[in-house]
């Protein structure tokens, strides 16, 4: 791994993508059985949102999914920095730009993607946020948007937003379009270019940049980081979460064998049980889990009895208990 140091806060090989719909506090919870040290982010949170909404509602968690960062979306450097505040006081090790997404909800609020196109509005955002916290100020881009795709176009946005005090940029190594594409032919329509997110830490050394997009592997992982700082993991993580297993004694130099996924599964029964309490139907925490046994067989019988059984009344662990007993012993 190249040796990139950050003013403030820890530079983490490895984090799990923020993702609308799926990276929940249930789902950090569930990885958390997985890998204690990756970077989470929470799913993207507008600032305006947090300015007019419940706040516990939208920034609360518990301490055991931290490290945490939290993402923001909005362009107005006044309320983003008043967002940046409250995740702060809430606990959150860092602060992420979202100027990645690329749905037309998302555009329509002068957010996201489309702001790739202007770079002195996000560095105008970036500096609020960094006079307002103590915490790490990051963002998260594309390689570029519609026709304003070149090399020279993403290295003249990293620059402008680095000189504003971004601590890392986190680059999805594919562009967006705004219009044609939906959000998720926008995640697997225009190629992978990570050899241009590769030239642009040689390019800039002295940035830490982080990799998104299509990395499936450990190896893969492993690969990027001796060219970049950092690898974020989006639906991999969601679709195959025991990737993460082995992530914490390899990349982290934590001692002892990594879990199976049995004690994953039974590392995540508590925090279901208290939730039941609290009148969270078990349908909407176990749907994290359905990847869990990805490429084991019995697979399809645990998700198939998860899909069948989760969303009935009075739903409770059992369901996943029994769901794990169509996997052979040693799955």
């Amino acid at each position: 791994m190249t040796s990139t140091s950050i003013r403030r806060g820890r530079l983490h090989p490895v984090s799990v993508a923020p993702m609308m719909d799926h990276t929940d506090r249930h789902f950090r919870v569930f990885l958390r059985g997985l890998t204690r040290e990756s970077l989470l982010y929470t799913e993207m949170i507008t600032a305006l949102a947090i300015r007019h909404g419940d706040r516990e509602h939208l920034l609360g968690f518990s301490q055991e999914e931290r490290p945490l960062a939290l993402q923001l979306g909005g362009d107005d450097p006044q309320a983003l920095a008043e967002a940046a505040r409250a995740g702060q006081e809430y606990g959150y090790d860092e602060i992420n730009l979202n100027v990645g997404c690329p749905s037309d909800r998302v555009q329509h609020g002068r957010f996201g993607a489309c702001l790739m196109k202007e770079p002195a509005a996000v560095a105008r955002a970036v500096a609020a946020m960094r006079q307002a916290v103590d915490l790490p100020v990051t963002v998260k881009h594309r390689l570029g948007v519609d026709e304003q795709d070149r090399y020279e176009d993403v290295l003249a946005f990293v620059d402008t937003v680095a000189a504003a005090g971004c601590d890392r940029f986190a680059v999805h190594a594919r562009k967006a379009w705004l219009s044609g594409l939906s959000p998720k032919e926008n995640r697997t329509v225009p190629p992978l270019r990570w050899e241009e997110v590769h030239r642009l830490k040689a390019e800039r050394p002295q940035l830490a940049i982080e990799v998104n997009g299509g990395i499936t592997t450990m190896a893969e992982i492993r690969s990027h980081l001796t060219k970049v700082d950092g690898v974020m993991i989006g639906r991999t993580a969601y679709e195959d979460p025991y990737l993460f297993a082995t992530v914490d004694r390899e990349l982290y130099g934590q001692p002892g064998p990594p879990p199976s996924r049995r004690e994953v599964l039974e590392r995540y029964l508590p925090y279901v049980e208290q939730q039941l309490r609290r009148g969270v139907p078990l349908a909407r925490m176990s749907r994290h889990t359905t990847g869990l046994f990805a490429g084991v067989p019995g697979a399809r019988a645990w998700k198939r009895h998860l899909a069948e059984n989760a969303h009935k009344p009075g739903a409770g662990p059992e369901v996943l208990l029994a769901a794990a007993e169509g996997i052979p012993a040693g799955g």
